[in-house]
């Protein structure tokens, strides 16, 4: 059963109307809030078949204004410059072989993983269990490279990564409740121009088939996709 609150939320949405992004934000903002500060979520439905490997779509994009989120950021680098380098810049955890041990024991006490490419070698047997949780560093979304400092630095600036499911949905995290608009606005425009850029060559008609603005814990509004068919 709805809560009372996803009701009087739902009775602000007009049914079977798609809004603008502006005219759907100010709509959040008038539902109901909840006793924490919930997450805004973007989510799309997307014109390719995941089951094509020329078909993925996958990415990362730096929020004007963050995420919200203070992201605990684990640099698997062995001793040395690019180990120093991830502290410097605000790590929570960096290793080589203990780090790698904790992993393959089931320790996840981090939301992103960053590793040198040499790094790599061993890191990729933690495939198993990093994979399934969304965890394993990859050159495609710049958490393998030897730069580590800058890494770090754009993951707790508010980069955020996204990645097509198998239902061809791409859900991507835009800000907080607690966002003026304008945040928001800037934020989620920044997101959907990033996941339109990652249109891989071979998808065919339309690519953004839906996409829908939503809480953590609110019904979702959905977005004329019109308005950004030229992103």
């Amino acid at each position: 059963m709805p809560s009372k609150r996803y009701k009087k939320a739902l009775e602000q949405v007009a049914p079977g109307k798609v809004y603008s992004l502006s005219d759907a934000i100010q709509v959040l903002g008038r539902f109901p809030r909840a006793k924490f500060v919930e997450t805004i979520d973007l989510a799309f439905q997307l014109g390719v078949d995941p089951k094509q490997s020329d078909q993925m779509v996958r990415g990362t994009v730096p929020l004007p204004h963050g995420s919200g989120k203070v992201a605990r950021v684990l640099v698997f680098a062995k001793p040395g410059a690019a180990a120093d380098a991830a502290k410097a810049a605000g790590a929570e955890h960096v290793g080589f072989d203990d780090m790698i041990r904790k992993c393959s024991e089931g320790w996840a006490d981090f939301d992103v993983a960053i590793a040198t490419p040499e790094a790599m070698t061993e890191v990729r047997k933690l495939g198993k269990v990093l994979g399934p949780r969304g965890l394993m560093p990859n050159p495609k979304t710049g958490t393998v490279t030897e730069d580590t400092a800058k890494a770090v630095r754009e993951v707790k600036a508010g980069r955020v990564e996204f990645k097509i499911d198998k239902a061809a949905n791409v859900h991507v995290a835009v800000g907080k409740a607690n966002f003026t608009p304008e945040q928001v606005l800037e934020n989620a425009r920044a997101v959907i121009e990033a996941v339109n850029k990652a249109r891989p060559a071979s998808a065919k008609g339309t690519f953004v088939r839906s996409l829908t603005l939503s809480l953590t814990m609110s019904p979702g509004i959905r977005l004329d996709t019109r308005e950004f068919a030229n992103a």
